[in-house]
């Protein structure tokens, strides 16, 4: 499957709409783009559960290099292209040491982000790395206090994990979580996870921090516009997140009626089980992909 869709022109370019390359200069320009329609940008470099130190060390000079790379084009000021960082990918995984060598290179990725007046977020993954990314954000934000934390509704523990982050210079982005996890830590059902997106939104909502709500659902931004009106924050006060190449006119529009809205905007060798993801995740994806697979170009 991989190999058809690496040679295929037209798979090529649906490829494309999500994944807008391979290299830095790729994940700069799709930023520099999406800049230029008053959207923010969090950048992922592809990659996780790597077991080679070496590849951790390259993942984090690459992330160093697109750092500077964003600040050159005056594109990372106040924020506005940060960076995403799944801390499998630079180190967690690996034994013994695995998680202070993910907390030195979170480290190194956070000063390059300091330099270039941006932040990071952590990526959060399935829940048996949960303890240890709050842990490794706890430590980072002692001397990085910006540093975001992601939370999954579909997990048990995140009404608690929003209260415990709902503080003040806390960011926070709350999605619906996108591993496949078992019953005893994880609802299972569409609804119950959306129940408790709810909940944690509003835990989120009325604290001191900052609520990043990533979710292309209409309905569950409706219920964010809501519960900011009811708390009284202001439009800087929050913002809306969604993926590179959906729901890209209603970004346009989230933006354009004056709320702060960031793409999540991944690149790298590693699209393939990226792009998975996102077809398994939205059925309609995964139907357009199909058809474009067929189709002559």
């Amino acid at each position: 499957m991989r190999d058809t869709i690496e040679k295929a022109p037209v798979s090529r370019a649906v490829v494309h709409r999500y994944v807008p390359g391979t290299d830095v200069a790729d994940a700069v320009g799709a930023a520099a783009e999406l800049r230029a329609t008053n959207r923010m940008v969090t950048i992922d470099y592809l990659g996780e559960d790597t077991l080679d130190a070496g590849q951790a060390a390259h993942t984090v000079d690459t992330y160093v290099g697109l750092l500077r790379a964003l600040a050159d084009k005056e594109l990372s000021q106040f924020g506005a292209a940060e960076v995403s960082v799944k801390l499998s990918a630079v180190g967690q995984a690996l034994p013994n040491d695995g998680e202070k060598i993910a907390l030195d290179n979170a480290r190194r990725i956070c000063e390059a982000a300091k330099e270039a007046d941006t932040t990071v977020t952590l990526d959060m993954e399935d829940h048996t790395t949960t303890d240890s990314t709050l842990s490794i954000l706890a430590e980072l934000r002692q001397d990085f206090p910006d540093t975001g934390a992601v939370l999954q509704s579909y997990l048990h523990r995140t009404e608690q994990d929003c209260r415990d982050l709902a503080t003040a210079g806390s960011r926070v982005r709350l999605c619906k979580g996108a591993y496949k996890e078992p019953a005893s830590v994880a609802y299972q059902d569409s609804e119950d996870v959306d129940l408790s997106y709810v909940r944690c939104l509003k835990i989120l909502m009325a604290g001191e921090g900052y609520p990043m709500i990533a979710s292309h659902d209409p309905r569950l931004i409706d219920i964010a516009r809501a519960l900011a009106s009811r708390h009284g924050r202001e439009p800087d006060s929050y913002e809306f997140q969604m993926l590179y190449g959906i729901r890209t006119d209603e970004q346009t529009r989230i933006a354009d009626r004056g709320h702060q809205m960031r793409v999540y905007v991944p690149f790298g060798e590693e699209w393939y089980g990226y792009l998975m993801r996102r077809m398994a995740e939205r059925p309609a994806n995964l139907q357009f992909f199909l058809r474009s697979l067929v189709t002559k170009g």
